[in-house]
């Protein structure tokens, strides 16, 4: 089970449950592993006022404080935002040197301008520009800039990656660059619905993606998946169904059930964990993970060596 934290979607005046601050986000993060979460997905947030944050020193004091008192798996996005420039947003992984670090596997329409609607009242100025403007900003990650961050952080610094597919294509786009050798399995790939510029949050477009995926990789890779809102439990419980892997968290849905914010991202883990055990499966540790991903293994990192 993944947990995705905070992420860059989301703005504080949506939730009080969303985390910003680094005792926030290291807090939130250490109950999700309590409840069963392997992997950690995170993004950093500016804690005077929770607008996304690239800079490496404000990912280290939580992320240094998780690996203390966790064995999680962290998983340091190279997503950001979309008004992060690559550079931006592979600074804290390139630092950090993480065991897993997330990539969007293409360019995209990433529109999420209707949470707007749920607000009427602001904490903070940016907050309703940033989400209104989504309609007319693309996240960008070009094919060069996908081999950039593989070179950097794959070859340089023996990270793996939790490829995060967002349509069809994107299988394709990663089938392209396991042909030219850039990344060697086995691959985590994360199929991502109900994104508007993605694919839709369908119960058969997740069995295509599967189906894709069979045809593309074989045995050589381990699929989770989510759905963002309102449909992320039943996609958690389609995905464990289904013999694959799930990802949680507030990143991707604020709520706990119709109507009702999540008191925490461990609020959403120990639902997923009820989910894998309903259907007679075991959650897997941050050991069991490292083994099945092959990951280099937290000493390996550069985190706790500031």
């Amino acid at each position: 089970m993944s947990c995705a934290v905070t992420g860059s979607v989301h703005t504080p005046s949506l939730s009080p449950a969303l985390p910003i601050t680094a005792e926030e986000i290291a807090t939130q993060s250490i109950a999700a592993v309590k409840a069963g979460a392997a992997v950690l997905h995170l993004h950093a947030r500016n804690p005077k006022d929770g607008r996304p944050d690239a800079r490496p020193a404000t990912y280290r004091p939580f992320v240094e404080e998780i690996a203390a008192r966790t064995d999680a798996i962290i998983n340091i996005t190279t997503g950001g935002s979309t008004d992060m420039t690559v550079e931006d947003r592979l600074a804290a992984a390139k630092e950090l040197s993480p065991e897993l670090a997330s990539l969007n596997m293409g360019s995209m329409n990433f529109v999420f301008e209707g949470i707007a609607a749920k607000r009427s009242v602001w904490e903070y100025d940016w907050e309703e520009p940033y989400i209104r403007g989504s309609s007319s900003r693309i996240f960008a990650n070009t094919f060069d800039q996908i081999e950039y961050t593989m070179r950097e952080l794959g070859d340089g610094h023996g990270t793996r990656f939790e490829f995060e597919c967002y349509d069809v294509g994107h299988l394709y786009s990663l089938a392209h660059f396991v042909d030219r050798g850039l990344v060697r399995p086995p691959f985590f790939i994360q199929s991502v619905l109900g994104i508007i510029g993605g694919i839709g949050a369908d119960m058969a477009n997740l069995s295509h993606m599967m189906t894709i995926a069979d045809k593309l990789f074989g045995e050589d890779y381990y699929l989770s998946c989510f759905a963002a809102g309102r449909n992320q439990k039943s996609f958690a419980a389609h995905s464990v169904a289904a013999g694959a892997h799930v990802r949680v968290g507030l990143e991707d849905n604020l709520y706990a059930g119709r109507g009702r914010l999540a008191t925490g991202n461990d609020q959403q883990v120990e639902y997923a964990r009820g989910i894998v055990h309903a259907l007679d499966r075991e959650v897997a540790a941050p050991a069991d993970v490292r083994d099945m991903l092959g990951l280099k293994g937290a000493a390996a990192t550069a985190i706790g060596r500031s």
